[in-house]
């Protein structure tokens, strides 16, 4: 016995080096590697593949949104980059589907998988020429199709093929994401259905958690419904082959909070008949009146992506440690308050269908805790639509999926900068996708969010942007001689100065890194770990080691570079008063500390000058 497991141990890491040779390289959204505009359809005699599956979202298939499927294929011709892809809805060759070929040159499929997964990851395909493998599928609102290619991803044929149902309701409402609203006191619910406000509307029910019954009486809040069409996209792949129907997105107010007490909630679509159609039920914790001691715990980090618990190739290969830090933060949630993830969600690149999947991924999250983001590369960049970088990093999506499927507290929510009060902290959230110059309104939205807050009951004041408008010595920003976004930092320290800017956190660079307090270039303190009194300058750090493939570092290590760890990880505030602050920086494969600091200061503290921070005194009586 324990030969044959052996054999079968070798063959299974046959197959995965076999594979390794035709895998997406680091960095690279896997659906793109897909040759879609040269697919073939071949559909072979001996080619066949099977979906076995109970209904989805029915029975034991994990609470109706999530459903395990086994898939079996083979054929006569097995080969090592062989691929099973699993596409939705199910017409997705041309003449079937919504958009047919309209012209010669026009790819034959009409859209890219939602994921795939080469043959060979099941143990003897090569050899026997079948195989079989679990896909891991959510609710999309829509049927899908299971597919056997040959050619890899460079040269695809469609060989076999077969169709499975949808989930028992494909319009339920899913993944419902809270975020704080534009005062303390609020919380906004965004959720995803498939169900137009003509066929059934959306409302929230919601009430405070009450000692004995466990429930007190339920409020009914409507929603605000949205959604966008392909002509909303700036390019592809996302107006092309990655478009897929992104359903609708629902949004409900939960007004009037009684500061830290606990509510139920669940959303909900009342059909014409009267009938709800009803999400799964959750709780959440309001938030602290502004000012208010208590403790207060809140997670910020970046570059996090998605992946795929059923080993779909995404996993090893493109956001590999996206996994562990959303189970690292499922497992400790009863331990922080608030998330605030800094840009460079799903890096769907343009690929719709990846931002269910995202969604999905950190329900456990978002469904208990506000989840506050920010605008990335990979959500806003696109030539020629007002942002400030001229890249195609969004892959065409040009910010309309941040901005439409989760809510934030923007006065204009094509303008990605918002801010937070949440207790005794005030969190200015920069959207460094957009000028932040002077002369801005970016600019002037900063100059107002930081000057406007009161220290004296809200002292923790920190600043976040996807981008390094501070200090990092990413490769990179070495090797052009800046350690910072180009234009990053020189509008914006005398602000951070002048308003005594605790800490500034960014993203974009997939490492961590913290420095001293720092000012123009220079360390205004030698401490390392325990600061105390007037803080003469602002605490950078770098946390975009959220999951996303990592970053290196320049040899040389600045003498402002206080700690740096090249590994995936989130960062951890922890105010216990309005004294004192605890910083941690935890690894998410283990949840560990690995670093850490702790500020102590009283009011005298902040109000203290420091260079730059005060305007001259005079010496009239």
């Amino acid at each position: 016995m324990m030969g044959m497991a052996h054999v079968v141990v070798l063959a299974a890491v046959l197959a995965m080096a076999a594979t390794a040779s035709s895998s997406p390289e680091v960095g690279v959204q896997p659906l793109s590697k897909i040759a879609i505009h040269k697919a073939t359809v071949e559909l072979h005699g001996s080619a066949y593949v099977r979906a076995s599956a109970l209904l989805l979202g029915d029975g034991d298939q994990q609470e109706g949104d999530t459903a395990t499927v086994t898939v079996e294929y083979g054929w006569q011709n097995p080969a090592t980059d062989d691929w099973i892809a699993v596409f939705s809805p199910s017409d997705f060759i041309s003449g079937s589907c919504p958009n047919p070929r309209r012209y010669p040159t026009e790819p034959l499929l009409c859209t890219a998988p939602i994921k795939y997964q080469y043959a060979n990851f099941s143990a003897n395909y090569l050899y026997w020429g079948k195989g079989t493998i679990q896909f891991q599928l959510i609710n999309q609102r829509s049927d899908f199709s299971f597919a056997l290619f040959t050619g890899g991803l460079e040269n695809p044929k469609l060989v076999g093929l077969t169709k499975l149902s949808p989930f028992k309701n494909p319009k339920a409402p899913v993944f419902p994401r809270l975020a704080q609203g534009k005062t303390h006191d609020e919380m906004a619910v965004t959720w995803t259905s498939g169900y137009d406000v003509g066929e059934a509307y959306p409302f929230v029910e919601w009430g405070m958690v009450t000692t004995g019954s466990g429930a007190g009486n339920p409020a009914r809040t409507p929603a605000g419904t949205l959604t966008f069409n392909r002509g909303s996209m700036c390019g592809a792949p996302a107006r092309t082959i990655g478009w897929r129907d992104p359903g609708f997105i629902h949004t409900a107010f939960m007004r009037g909070l009684w500061p830290n007490k606990e509510y139920f909630y669940k959303v909900g679509h009342e059909l014409p008949d009267g009938t709800v159609v009803w999400g799964k039920p959750y709780t959440f914790r309001a938030p602290p009146t502004p000012g208010q001691s208590s403790l207060q715990r809140v997670i910020v980090f970046g570059d996090m992506g998605k992946a795929e618990r059923d080993g779909s190739n995404e996993y090893a290969n493109y956001q590999p440690g996206s996994l562990n830090t959303t189970d690292a933060l499922v497992k400790d949630l009863d331990n922080f308050d608030m998330v605030f993830h800094i840009g460079d969600l799903p890096y769907a690149n343009g690929y719709i269908s990846q931002w269910d999947q995202f969604t999905a991924q950190v329900a456990p999250i978002s469904a208990r805790k506000p989840y506050m983001i920010a605008s990335g590369n990979h959500e806003r960049d696109w030539p020629n639509t007002g942002g400030f970088f001229d890249v195609e990093d969004s892959g065409g999506e040009c910010g309309v999926l941040a901005e439409t499927m989760y809510y934030y507290p923007a006065e204009n929510r094509a303008n990605f900068w918002y801010k937070v009060d949440y207790g005794m902290f005030r969190f200015c959230v920069a959207d460094s996708e957009h000028d932040w110059r002077e002369g801005t309104p970016q600019y002037k939205f900063i100059e107002e969010c930081l000057s406007t807050v009161d220290r004296k009951h809200q002292p923790w004041l920190v600043f976040a942007a996807h981008r390094v408008l501070g200090y990092s010595s990413n490769k990179w920003y070495a090797e052009q001689g800046s350690f910072e976004e180009p234009e990053g930092r020189e509008s914006l320290q005398k602000l951070w100065q002048r308003h005594r800017v605790d800490l500034a956190i960014f993203g974009h660079v997939h490492n961590y890194e913290r420095t001293c307090p720092l000012y123009q270039n220079q360390c205004v303190s030698n401490e390392r770990s325990r600061y105390s009194g007037t803080m003469n300058g602002t605490i950078f750090v770098v946390a975009g080691g959220g999951g996303s493939h990592l970053n290196g570092y320049t040899s040389a290590v600045p003498k402002w570079s206080v700690f740096r760890d090249r590994d995936y990880g989130f960062t951890k505030l922890t105010a216990f008063n309005h004294s004192s602050l605890l910083f941690e920086y935890k690894r998410s494969s283990d949840g560990e500390v690995y670093d850490n600091f702790t500020i102590h200061m009283d009011y005298r503290d902040v109000l203290g000058c420091v260079h730059d921070s005060c305007f001259p005194t005079t010496l009239a009586t």
